[in-house]
């Protein structure tokens, strides 16, 4: 772990945000206190969220019943 100043961090940023998403760890120093780290985010381990269209579990199955078309009377129930 190095320790860099306020103004290296601020001149530097960018090189030093790729060094941290390699792994290192900075801690950022005004005169000789150290007041803060850069440091990689740690990303949660989860489970991976499902692709659109993924099938989760077991598919539901339409009946034919319920794919067959709607008779004189149900039609007049709804308004149609």
């Amino acid at each position: 772990m190095s320790t860099i100043t306020t103004h290296q961090a601020k001149t530097h940023l960018s090189r030093y945000l790729a060094e941290v998403e390699k792994g290192h760890e900075f801690m950022i120093a005004r005169g000789q206190k150290v007041v803060a780290m850069l440091m990689p985010v740690k990303k949660p381990r989860g489970k991976p969220r499902p692709m659109a269209g993924e099938i989760k579990g077991k598919p539901f199955e339409f009946s034919l019943e319920a794919l067959a078309p709607l008779s004189a009377e149900e039609l007049k129930n709804w308004g149609l």
